[in-house]
Order: C-alpha cells, then sequence, then structure tokens
C-alpha cells in the first residue's frame, strides 16, 4: 500500500503526516520536495528514532503547499493541533518567563511566562530569561531600589512594604503621576542596557544609609551593587549596540542533535538555553523545525537572529518578520561560533548521561513488554485515584513515552460520586477517559496501569471491555509502608514480583510516584478552594438544618476547627461532631 501511495507523490514542496495502526497521526515533517522527502524513509535503512518511527507507520498522508513558506507554516499548525508523538521538539519545553511593566496607573514589576496571552494590553515586556532565578532577581533588586507598587489589589492602608520605605502607599497617598512615570522611565532604561542610573542610585542609596550609621542597610545596597557589577562583567560581549539579538548554533553527532541560543539584549548577553534530542528528520529540516516552533511560541521578537548557514534564512525572515542572517567574518562570526562550541561541549557532557538513561529505559520497557506479554511498549498511561473521608474524590492520570513523563498530556478528573468508592471512582475515570478517546480519534495508550490490585484492575478491564477496546492493563500494589511492591497482570490473573534492584523496578517506582504526587497535589487544591458548604454537605449526619446552624454560629472553617467537641455536640451528636473534627484537622 505505501509503495502505491509513493508512486503517487509528487515532487512538490508540502508537509507529510504519518500513521499508525489506530490511524493516529504520529508525525508531521514538512519538505520542498515531498516525494524525495517520503522516498527516503521506506527506501533507506534507519538507526535511533527514525528506525522506531519507520517501524510504526502503517501509512501516510500529504498535503501540497505551492511554497516552501506556506509548508513551514502548515507544519507549525499540524503540530499544534496533532502534537505527534515523534515530534519531540519542545514537547514538554514551557515558554519562558519575561518581566513585564504592567499597563495601570501605578506600575508594577511582574513575571509573565505567557505574555502572549496579554494581547491588546499595552504592557513593556523584557526577556526571555530562560532562567526564572535570574528574573525573580532583577525584579527582586528593582523592587528594592524604587519604591514600587507590589500589591495586585489595593489594601485598604498602608503595609509594611510602606513603613520600610520600599513603597509609597499608593494606596493611601495621592503620588505626582511624574514621580511614577520617572521611575518607570529608568526602569525601562535599565533593561535597555542602560545600567548606570541604577548604579548610581544604590551608590546614593549605600552612602546615605552609612552616613545614618545604618551599616546593615549599607551592607545590603553594597551587595545588590555587587550583584550587578558581576553580572554585568559576565553579560560582556565584544558587539558595541544596544540590540536586542538571538544567536543560534547547533552540534550533530550519532543522531542527536544539540541547539544552543545566546539571548543578547541590551548589548548584553542574558541569558542562554541549549538542547539536546534524537533526530528523526533531515539536519536542516529538523533545525528550521526548532527555530520555528521557538518563534511561533515566543512573540517578543529580537532585532535580528544569527543562524549557521545550513539554515534557510529566506524562509524564516519571511515567516517572522525578523532579519535572520549568517554572518561570515567579525565579531558576530565570533559570536556565532560561540554558540555553536556552547553546543558542542553540551553534547559532550550530556550524551553519557543520555545514552545510559535511554539504555535503561529501553531495557525497562523491553522487560515489562515480556512480563506483560505485550509486542512492544512506547506509551503508557498511568491513573491514581485520591479522596478524603469519601469527600473531594478525583482522580489524576499521567502519561509516560518511552519511559519519560509527558507532562503536557496529564490529566485531571474530578468525580461525581463523591463516595469513598474505589471501584465506582475507577470505572468512572476508565470509562471518561477512553471514551474520550474514542470520540475524539486520541492516541491509545499500549498499557494501561492502574494503582491498586486484582479489583481495580478488573473494574478497568471490564469498562475496556464495555468500549471494545483491546489495550492491555496492569496495577501496581504498595506495601503498608507506601513503596512500590508487586505488579500485577492479567490473562491469566497473576501477582508479579519485580527485582528492587532492577531498572524496571525504578521505572515503575518512578511513574508510581509521579501519577501519586500528580494526584494528590490536584485533591489538595479541590480541598483548599472547597467553601465551607460544600465540606459540611460530605459529612454524614449533617443535614440543612444542622448545616444553617454551623453556619450562623461560626461562619468560617477556622472558627469550626477552633470549636471543641463538647462546643459542637450542642448542635451536631457526639459521633458527628468527632467525624467533623476529623475531616477539618486533614485540611
Amino acid at each position: 500500500m505505501i509503495d502505491e501511495k509513493l508512486a503517487l507523490v509528487p515532487h512538490k514542496p508540502g508537509c507529510y503526516l504519518m500513521k499508525d495502526k489506530n490511524n493516529i497521526i504520529i508525525y508531521v515533517g514538512k519538505s520542498k520536495n515531498l516525494k524525495n522527502r517520503l522516498s527516503s524513509y521506506f527506501k533507506s535503512s534507519h538507526t535511533g528514532k527514525t528506525a522506531m518511527l519507520v517501524r510504526d507507520i502503517v501509512t501516510f498522508d500529504y498535503i501540497i503547499t505551492s511554497s516552501e513558506l506556506e509548508a513551514l507554516l502548515l507544519e507549525i499548525n499540524l503540530i499544534k493541533k496533532h502534537d505527534p508523538k515523534y515530534n519531540i521538539l519542545l514537547r514538554d519545553d514551557k515558554s519562558y518567563p519575561y518581566i513585564e511593566i504592567t499597563n495601570e496607573k501605578v506600575f508594577r514589576l511582574v513575571i509573565v511566562r505567557n505574555p502572549n496571552m496579554k494581547k491588546n494590553r499595552n504592557t513593556k515586556l523584557f526577556g526571555p530569561y530562560p532562567n526564572v532565578t535570574a528574573a525573580k532577581k532583577v525584579v527582586d533588586m528593582l523592587n528594592r531600589i524604587y519604591p514600587l507598587r507590589k500589591c495586585r489589589t489595593y489594601e485598604k492602608k498602608v503595609c509594611l512594604y510602606y513603613h520600610i520605605k520600599e513603597c509609597l502607599g499608593y494606596c493611601e497617598k495621592d503620588i505626582d503621576d511624574n514621580v511614577i512615570n520617572e521611575m518607570k522611565q529608568e526602569i525601562i532604561s535599565f533593561f535597555n542596557g542602560n545600567h548606570k542610573i541604577i548604579t548610581d542610585k544604590l551608590k546614593t542609596l549605600m552612602d546615605n544609609a552609612s552616613n545614618k550609621l545604618q551599616f546593615e542597610k549599607a551592607l545590603e545596597y553594597k551587595e545588590l551593587l555587587d550583584y550587578i557589577s558581576i553580572t554585568l562583567e559576565r553579560q560582556k560581549v565584544e558587539l558595541d549596540d544596544n540590540l536586542n539579538r538571538d544567536i543560534i548554533g547547533y552540534y550533530e553527532k550519532n543522531n542527536y542533535l544539540v541547539v544552543a541560543m545566546l539571548f543578547i539584549r541590551g548589548g548584553k548577553l542574558l541569558d542562554h538555553n541549549t538542547n539536546i534530542f534524537p533526530m528523526i528528520d533531515t539536519l536542516e529540516e529538523e533545525l528550521i523545525t526548532y527555530i520555528s516552533k521557538f518563534y511561533d511560541k515566543h512573540k517578543i521578537k529580537p532585532n535580528e537572529v544569527i543562524v549557521p548557514d545550513i539554515v534557510d534564512k529566506d524562509i524564516l525572515t519571511k515567516a517572522f518578520d525578523i532579519n535572520f542572517f549568517t554572518p561570515q567574518k567579525g565579531k558576530k562570526k565570533k559570536m556565532l561560533d560561540l554558540a555553536i562550541d556552547n553546543a558542542k561541549n553540551y553534547y559532550n557532557e550530556q550524551i553519557s548521561i543520555i545514552s545510559k538513561d535511554e539504555e535503561a529505559s529501553t531495557k525497562s520497557l523491553e522487560e515489562l513488554a515480556s512480563i506483560l506479554n505485550i509486542d512492544k511498549l512506547s506509551r503508557i498511561e498511568l491513573f491514581d485515584n485520591s479522596n478524603l473521608f469519601g469527600t473531594f474524590n478525583v482522580s489524576g492520570m499521567v502519561v509516560f513515552i518511552d519511559g519519560k513523563p509527558c507532562k503536557n498530556e496529564y490529566r485531571k478528573f474530578k468525580i461525581t460520586n463523591d463516595v469513598n468508592d474505589d471501584y465506582g471512582t475507577m470505572r468512572e475515570v476508565i470509562y471518561r477517559r477512553y471514551f474520550r478517546v474514542l470520540k475524539d480519534n486520541l492516541p491509545r495508550p499500549d498499557l494501561i496501569i492502574v494503582d491498586g490490585g486484582i479489583g481495580q484492575l478488573n473494574v478497568a478491564r471490564e469498562v475496556l471491555q464495555e468500549l471494545n477496546l483491546n489495550i492491555p492493563s496492569a496495577g501496581l500494589k504498595k506495601d503498608d509502608k507506601h513503596n512500590t511492591n508487586t505488579l500485577v497482570g492479567l490473562d491469566p490473573i497473576r501477582i508479579i514480583e519485580v527485582d528492587k534492584r532492577s531498572n524496571l523496578f525504578f521505572l515503575l517506582t518512578k511513574m508510581q510516584d509521579e501519577v501519586h504526587n500528580f494526584t494528590i497535589n490536584y485533591h489538595r487544591q479541590i480541598r483548599s478552594k472547597g467553601s465551607i458548604s460544600s465540606i459540611l454537605d460530605n459529612i454524614e449526619g449533617i443535614g440543612q438544618v444542622r448545616k444553617n446552624k454551623l453556619l450562623k454560629k461560626y461562619r468560617t472553617i477556622t472558627n469550626i476547627k477552633k470549636a471543641s467537641i463538647e462546643e459542637l455536640n450542642q448542635i451536631l451528636p457526639n459521633n458527628v461532631s468527632i467525624r467533623l473534627k476529623e475531616l477539618l484537622e486533614n485540611l
């Protein structure tokens, strides 16, 4: 079938979509010549991730475009839409934080991760900061130097920041707009590379504190001054202008690609970021895809981007309206060489660790597949339930692909039946998840793992059979100390002891801990948001009349917590009072 389809593919630009046996899209790519690119997958030998991809391909589709630029933009949108499992570039990458000067009459300095979501807001954004700690240090430093507004919503009266002279008391005082605007312009100037205003201000504050014999305060200002001096020394680059630019270098070896990015803002080296990943496509296509996904995700653009010569600069320039170019000599060429050196060094540092980790994961998955009589394991979905005395009943699902957590595919479930029924909870969450998988044609896992023993496993299997889904499933049991103990298999049902010194045991423990922590954190969120009324509604023995009496007398959970059993017994029976106190002590 594939050979027949290949014969019909034209020598034109476009995108291709690889599909597996379930007709799920597992990879999206683009090419200026679809015929040649698709033929290379099926008529050449491959290793690594590419070989794994080719083994999973059952069929493919393709979309012809009028140009390479159109193919690039289409590829970005298709990857966003389908999130194919083999398009691993930046799969779990979070948006880099920026520092925002808010668009308010009295502005604040805040750290934001998704500036793209702040459309139609005339804010000032500076960054990106791949190192969020660096961004926090900058914001803390400026808040110390300038008496800025700290609170998100105005308080009714001045707070501690006003009394220690780190806020002008905007909630009570009428502050001149010129004072606020002057601070804003100085801070903007600092972000644009002019650090003299800040250092001069710090020196003045330090001298004033010293003259007043406030030596501890003077020392704090000196430490801030030293921090700026050290940071500026580290940021020195040979470029003399104040432009914002990114510099991208790469290193490729043994089917692994490292991409190193240097971020220069206001003529200073602000930060850097480096990623390593296995290659599936050609080197040129991998680089183009990486760069495209980065600038599609981060809307705050630099003035220019320096890239290696292998990259198609014209397409990127048209796609993102940024000047992409390759310097041939001079200071900018030295900066490009520096980015390439960073990439090479990162490869040498990481490759042995990555290789060992991948080898251990591969062997563990092969062992697990063998134990459970499964042909191949890649995608595993794990479930855990959590409740407190039958209230705030929730479940969590985590996804591991090739032994690695895929956090953007984690899912939370608030269970509708709020009683302490573990089997009922398992039935509901498995049904909801895999009905959705069928309805939306989502990727199906190679294995489902539930937290629990034979009972929970049987419930999961019954639901899957009702949905006519043939997905292998297993259970993970814990001992009395909440440590991973045994694996429960089906067909036939059996308890499988796993060597606690093996890589498989470490992988199973890692997965079980991940789903447990994810679910517990969600449970805590739900509990923290639960109102006093909803908490009382979930306690047997408290009806509407008793609930109204408790609300009228105590008003808040804190007040009920403080009440003694004897006091609660004035409204409730003794056993209900004890039950209520037990629940509240765990909130």
